[in-house]
């Protein structure tokens, strides 16, 4: 049994990501699951490459420094090869309309001037990264469980067409995780790529930092400490990510929690503490770019290995091998 996940590196981990993902892969990750920094995933918009290549560095750090076992990890781009060919095999045998309905590019295109190729094909180079390594499950939410159906049926399509390479992959719905929101504006999510990091907690911010983000949270004027999402969104939001670094429920969580200050320091405390040694072990990889190297280059090893039996026969069958 084989899961696939990624996190893509269009900004800065967050305490979202953290908290919602990654800290669950690292706990719960079997042998044979795989994670992986989906940075080709990250240029179907405008992108800077340096600040790309800087990020999935950090990103692939953070994934170790988290506690994930380092053979199950790789960067998207180092099997590129691997997975262009394949994009090229499912995007003839995808259709124009399957793509074109997709919700997302539908949301990122719209009244765009300009709309990259690759946000359209996007969908088909994940379908790649889901169906190279024989993906039993993917966990995903809503917005990407469309592009799990894809890959299925893409799967399904070559199979009966050409002959039996993929694993039919199937959609999971991950463990209800923290649904972490912005402190500044706590009615929608925290994320890596908002442009005002106000309200975004960062996990390699250091210990001021946090704090001080804390400290200007966003409450309301009830002044009373109670887990009540609908009519205190903003005090619910520091419960539950209080909720998620001490394993209480958010309202158990606020009992005792006597005003809006002491909540703010016990939350800010609560994530220092969570991040501390997260923080201390990506720094320590980020300073050794030589570990970090060959890290990354094991688990690219890895990846492409499980892929090249796979890629063979679906070229084969294809028939162009």
């Amino acid at each position: 049994m084989t899961r696939l996940s990624a996190v893509t590196p269009s900004g800065h981990a967050q305490l979202g990501n953290y908290l919602g993902a990654i800290r669950r892969w690292a706990c719960e990750g079997a042998p044979d699951d795989l994670y992986f920094v989906s940075d080709m995933h990250a240029m179907t918009t405008a992108y800077n490459p340096q600040r790309l290549r800087a990020l999935s560095r950090e990103m692939l750090a953070i994934l170790i420094g988290s506690g994930i076992k380092p053979e199950s990890v790789f960067v998207q781009s180092d099997i590129a090869a691997q997975l262009s060919t394949l994009s090229w095999v499912l995007e003839c045998t995808c259709t124009f309309g399957e793509v074109a309905r997709m919700i997302q590019f539908k949301e990122k295109s719209a009244g765009a001037k300009t709309v990259r190729l690759g946000l359209l094909t996007y969908p088909v180079l994940m379908a790649s990264d889901i169906l190279l390594p024989g993906a039993d499950e993917v966990p995903v939410g809503d917005d990407q469980a469309q592009h799990v159906e894809l890959a299925r049926a893409l799967a399904r399509r070559f199979n009966t067409t050409y002959g039996e390479a993929f694993v039919v992959p199937q959609a999971v719905t991950p463990k209800v995780a923290a649904r972490i929101r912005d402190l500044a504006d706590p009615d929608r999510k925290m994320a890596k790529s908002t442009r005002n990091e106000t309200g975004v907690v960062f996990v390699l911010e250091d210990a001021d930092m946090i704090r001080r983000k804390f400290q200007r949270a966003v409450t309301d004027t009830a002044g009373r400490v109670e887990y009540r999402p609908d009519e205190q969104p903003g005090v619910a939001n520091l419960l539950e990510i209080l909720s998620a670094c001490t394993g209480q429920s958010p309202k158990t969580a606020a009992e005792g929690i006597g005003s809006y200050r002491e909540l703010k320091e016990t939350v800010a405390d609560a994530v220092i503490e969570e991040l501390r040694d997260v923080r201390k072990r990506t720094q320590d990889l980020l300073a050794d770019p030589a570990e970090l190297d060959r890290i990354r280059a094991t688990g690219a090893e890895r990846a492409a290995q499980r892929g090249e039996h796979r890629l063979s026969s679906v070229l084969r069958l294809a028939g162009i091998a």
